[in-house]
């Protein structure tokens, strides 16, 4: 990974990534197996580990099976707008190596909704087990001002194919998306989003993705919609990048706007996860995510709430051995601690609380 960080900068970095993946390019890796101690059940599927690739890395489906690979047990492709759009202007990707971050301000660029469609169809066709999980993020084009309907865009195109829908409402870097997260805004957009699940006929599980950078308030809000009788949300993603910037960052870049992700987002998206465990009480299917770089950050994300955790800036900076360092890791502790299965650590410290 340095010689790739002096010869290139953020976006050429990941997009060299994704081509790599793509192209089954990745450096060979032993592949460890996926011991049973990790099998997950989660939306009513079974999960052959709880580790996955979040979403703004793969935001095209260009290299989900590269990524399966490596050893994720499920991917999230996206965020898909329903139009292609270029994003922010560049340059809009920072790496902060002394601070293990990242700082992006992307803007959802992206291939839009029929080019990724085709790839997640041509994923199926190819698919070659059912515990290869995958999730489509989905959120609303720059210019769009009825956000709803980009929403239910999204929804009726890729409600038979994906294993999961994610609601991106927490970007910072599109203006005005995260005033979703208010609750009136909230139960506007997830009300017609639950009509036409319904009437679509698929039980495909609908997620929530939300910012780091809530307060207390704003959390018990969201968590009152989520939970709500016959409107209950499946699943929640704590959290995305942040907007704050904590005062010990280093790095030259540590005042770029936009979101910030890795290692100095960990602790405040953990609170948050515990947090919304709490006010959920242990309901609604958590995925932790924010500074994810060991066993033990995973372990530690997982007896915070969480059932399932995704990676993203870790392996910015590890490349894709991470994924198989974290799993060999996760193992050893949950053995070390007489756990038989990944899930009897669920919410045990959030509910300690």
């Amino acid at each position: 990974m340095p010689l790739i960080h002096k010869t290139m900068d953020g976006e050429e970095a990941h997009n060299l990534a994704i081509k790599m993946a793509k192209y089954g390019l990745i450096p060979k890796i032993k592949k460890l197996e996926n011991e049973k101690i990790l099998n997950v059940r989660a939306f009513d599927k079974q999960f052959a580990n709880p580790i996955g690739c979040a979403a703004g890395f793969d935001k095209n489906a260009e290299a989900i099976e590269g990524l399966f690979k490596i050893g994720f047990g499920f991917v999230e492709i996206g965020t898909v707008t329903p139009l292609a759009q270029e994003g922010n202007p560049k340059p809009r990707v920072f790496r902060l190596s002394e601070d293990r971050a990242v700082i992006n301000r992307y803007g959802f660029n992206g291939h839009g909704h029929e080019e990724v469609k085709k790839r997640v169809e041509q994923f199926w066709i190819n698919r070659k087990n059912d515990k290869e999980i995958v999730g489509v993020n989905i959120g609303k084009n720059k210019t769009q001002q009825d956000a709803i309907s980009d929403y239910l865009a999204g929804l009726r195109l890729f409600a038979d194919r994906a294993d999961y829908i994610t609601i991106n409402i927490s970007s910072p870097n599109t203006p005005g998306l995260r005033n979703l997260q208010n609750k009136e805004q909230l139960e506007n957009l997830i009300d017609p989003l639950l009509k036409m699940r319904n009437q679509l006929g698929k039980k495909i599980p609908l997620i929530i993705k939300i910012a780091p950078d809530l307060n207390e308030e704003e959390m018990k809000d969201i968590a009152k919609v989520l939970i709500r009788n016959n409107k209950k949300i499946d699943g929640l993603i704590v959290s995305n990048t942040t907007i704050s910037r904590p005062s010990y960052l280093k790095s030259e870049y540590k005042n770029e706007s936009g979101g910030l992700s890795g290692r100095p987002l960990k602790k405040a998206s953990t609170e948050a996860l515990k947090k919304m465990y709490e006010l959920t009480n242990g309901k609604v299917t958590l995925i932790g995510v924010g500074g994810i770089e060991s066993g033990h950050d995973a372990l530690e994300k997982i007896k915070s709430g969480a059932t399932l955790i995704q990676l993203y800036t870790s392996m910015v900076f590890e490349g894709p051995i991470i994924v198989n360092k974290i799993k060999r890791e996760l193992i050893e502790l949950l053995r070390k601690e007489g756990y038989s299965n990944v899930s009897e650590a669920i919410g045990l410290d959030a509910k300690k609380n």
